[in-house]
Order: structure tokens, then sequence, then C-alpha cells
């Protein structure tokens, strides 16, 4: 053991990372997230473990029927995918709370090869009913490697203020 193990607690030295509190996340800023490409094992990982079993996830000549020009991917993975860029990026690490609600909308068609990202857009933040903690509207837009937004979601956060107190049970 060094002489620094001996010397501090864990509570004594401050993560490498932490997400942002509510007042940080204030009406109007913006960031980018990291890029992604759906490829085929995702598809088919997330539409087995979802139980998407739906012709136009799976079925290539059912897909062309529709109009659609390759491997298709469901709105709800492309909100998944999406989502995990933004945690991605450690903006809720330690800070977020819960979430309370979104809105969703598919724009266009996603296909296995696109390469994904987000930009997150906050729209409000507002302190919450209880101390220490404050909700948080973002709008987000899911772009393609040609920047055409395929899905837009507007998600409403519960996130710890610059002031949360953990609970005492929290540290036993």
């Amino acid at each position: 053991m060094t002489v620094i193990e001996q010397q501090l607690s864990s509570a004594e030295v401050d993560p490498l990372v932490r997400g942002k509190t509510w007042e940080e996340m204030t009406p109007g800023s913006i960031f980018r997230t990291a890029r992604r490409t759906v490829t085929e094992a995702d598809l088919i990982q997330f539409i087995t473990w979802g139980g998407f079993n739906e012709p136009l996830f799976y079925d290539n000549s059912h897909a062309s029927a529709g109009g659609y020009t390759g491997r298709l991917i469901p709105g709800a993975m492309i909100y998944c995918l999406a989502e995990g860029l933004i945690l991605q990026t450690n903006v809720l690490n330690g800070t977020g709370l819960a979430f309370m609600h979104m809105e969703l909308t598919v724009k266009r068609p996603v296909y296995v090869g696109d390469t994904l990202h987000a930009l997150v857009r906050t729209t409000e933040s507002r302190a919450s009913s209880k101390p220490g903690r404050g909700v948080v509207t973002a709008h987000v837009s899911v772009r393609n490697q040609r920047d055409e937004e395929v899905l837009v979601f507007t998600p409403v956060r519960l996130i710890r203020g610059a002031d949360f107190v953990e609970p005492e049970a929290a540290h036993h």
C-alpha cells in the first residue's frame, strides 16, 4: 500500500468524470456525440433481443416491396443507439436521476452501414419541486453520414443539482 492509499479515503478523491448538473445544462447549449456505424450484427442482436419479428427487419424482399433499399433499422434501435452515444459523452455520469418523458419522430429510414451521431440541444432547464434537482428538456437530432436528420426525440430528465445531497443510506 502506498502512502497516498493509506491517507485518503475514496470519498476524498473527485471522480475523473462527472456529468453536468441541471444548472450547467443551460437552454441553447448544444453538443455533438461521437459517430457509430450500424452493423448487420447490431441489427440481428437488437431484433432478436427485442422480439422485433417483423419481416421489414429480416426479409429483404418484403422490405424491398415496401420501397426500402437496404437492411432497415427499427426506429426503436435508432433511439437506443442515440441514447448510448449521449451516455458515452458522460454528460449524465453520476448526475442523471430519472428519464421522465419524451416525444419521438422517425424522419427517414436508416440502413445497415449508415453512420449515426446526435446533436443534443438543451431547450429547458428548471428547478424541480424537490431541492437539489432539476428538470431538463432537450431536443435530440439523430443524423446519418450525409447529415440528414433521421430521428428526433425530446427527452425530459431529472438531473442532480449542484446542491444535491445523497441520502445517508447511500453511504452504507
